[in-house]
């Protein structure tokens, strides 16, 4: 298991092991220092699955209240920050389907109402047809493109977080490039 020294008091560091065992025993500021050191790159990572600010702190929230409920049942098979991106990806898959399931009903309302509405097309920039475009991949396309292309994880640790072999990672990383490619095929021919 990886070690990672975290203050929780100006003059003490606490080993990541230790640090969950406070955190198991009730100790709040133990809790809040885990929460530090980790939620950063949990909200970066929901940034790019859901695409939206707000939602990606909800996100973040649920991640660290289901990880926190379910601390004393880890056993340090995987670093703390493997299992918790695990919990992060189930909780923004949960949320994407939420969030879809919403947008239909809304877009079904808004058909039955025949409401209206005038639109100008304008040809969007590249990086709001890179963002919808990450958004159109397949779940399981996009969560290996965010993991390795924006976050910077390797194949292994993409490999564990999702419990399949790395050459698998890479086939979906590749296909995920692909299917990009051919959503911004326009743009690359300018």
């Amino acid at each position: 298991m990886t070690r990672v020294a975290l203050a929780i008091e100006p003059t003490s560091a606490v080993t990541e092991p230790e640090l969950i065992a406070r955190v198991v025993a009730g100790d709040r500021v133990a809790a809040r220092s885990l929460y530090d050191a980790h939620a950063p790159r949990i909200y970066r990572l929901a940034v790019r699955l859901v695409g939206d600010d707000e939602v990606a702190r909800e996100l973040t929230q649920e991640t660290f209240v289901r990880a926190f409920r379910q601390l004393p049942r880890f056993r340090g098979d995987s670093a703390l920050g493997t299992w918790l991106h695990r919990i992060a990806l189930s909780v923004g898959s949960d949320t994407r389907r939420r969030l879809k399931r919403r947008s239909e009903h809304e877009t079904t309302l808004l058909d039955e109402h025949d409401v209206a509405s005038t639109s100008v097309e304008a040809d969007p920039d590249l990086k709001e047809r890179l963002h919808a475009a990450i958004g159109a991949l397949p779940e399981i396309y996009r969560t290996t493109f965010v993991m390795h292309d924006l976050e910077g994880f390797t194949h292994g640790e993409i490999a564990e977080v999702l419990g399949v072999a790395e050459g698998t990672c890479k086939s979906r990383l590749f296909a995920a490039r692909a299917q990009l490619r051919e959503a911004l095929s326009v743009f690359m021919k300018e």
